[in-house]
């Protein structure tokens, strides 16, 4: 552990997550967005479906760890939602069975946040897995009915790049399934502002968290009257993007 003790975000899925720091993803925006703030854990497991996820739920999260994270934010559904193969083998769990498995792991990790974002835009890049945007969607709207009864926050990714006229090229990767820097912005600033209208406390947003070591110093770059020196602990130039939701 490195300190001091900030507030912890855990990211917690399947390649949806372990992609999340490639190539502009969401989850490296909220990183610089949360610089010096609260720190952003990876916890994104390629191919991995909810029956997975719980049966290690309690060592990525241990109940006893001595540091719980403040946020989970999670993504799981796009494998579960691959049709079944005849050798009873990979990826594919049954919709009663997913939406159970995501009730114990939320129930688990007490979570607050779950991206849904089950689509698939056929490039031949997975020509022997079985999924379509008609299955995923059943997937997709059974979570969103699960978030509303367990009071979580949903992000409904698939409707969410769809603002844009050009989605289908603009923001799905080559692989017809992962999000492109475009649409990573998009479920960025989403997230953002979930967190920004949530009502817990203490605020979880980014701009009502204290600047670590945030103090005026002696040591920043001196100031035009030779006086005084230059606090830059939260200057945000360097951002495209603002991210004040």
């Amino acid at each position: 552990m490195v300190g001091p003790e900030r507030p912890v975000i855990a990211l917690f899925g399947s390649s949806f997550v372990q992609y999340s720091f490639s190539n502009g993803g969401w989850g490296a925006i909220l990183a610089d967005v949360y610089a010096r703030k609260a720190d952003i854990v990876v916890r994104g497991y390629q191919g991995w479906n909810s029956r997975r996820a719980l049966e290690v739920i309690d060592k990525v999260f241990p109940k006893d760890a001595a540091v719980q994270p403040s946020l989970v934010v999670m993504y799981f559904g796009g494998n579960d939602s691959i049709g079944k193969h005849p050798s009873g083998l990979g990826p594919h769990v049954p919709l009663e069975e997913y939406v159970e498995n995501m009730r114990k792991i939320a129930n688990h990790i007490k979570l607050k946040v779950s991206t849904v974002a089950f689509f698939s835009i056929d490039r031949g890049a997975l020509t022997n897995v079985s999924r379509t945007n008609e299955v995923g969607k059943r997937y997709s709207d059974a979570l969103i009915m699960l978030c509303k009864e367990m009071k979580i926050e949903a992000i409904d990714a698939f409707h969410m790049i769809q603002r844009r006229e050009d989605w289908e090229t603009a923001c799905i990767m080559s692989d017809g399934i992962h999000l492109t820097e475009e649409a990573s912005k998009l479920l960025a600033g989403d997230i953002l502002k979930v967190i920004k209208n949530a009502k817990w406390e203490p605020s979880l947003y980014w701009q009502s968290l204290p600047t670590e070591f945030g103090e005026p110093s002696d040591y920043y770059v001196v100031a035009p009257d030779g006086k005084s020196t230059i606090n830059q602990s939260d200057w945000t130039y360097h951002r495209k993007i603002r991210w004040d939701v």
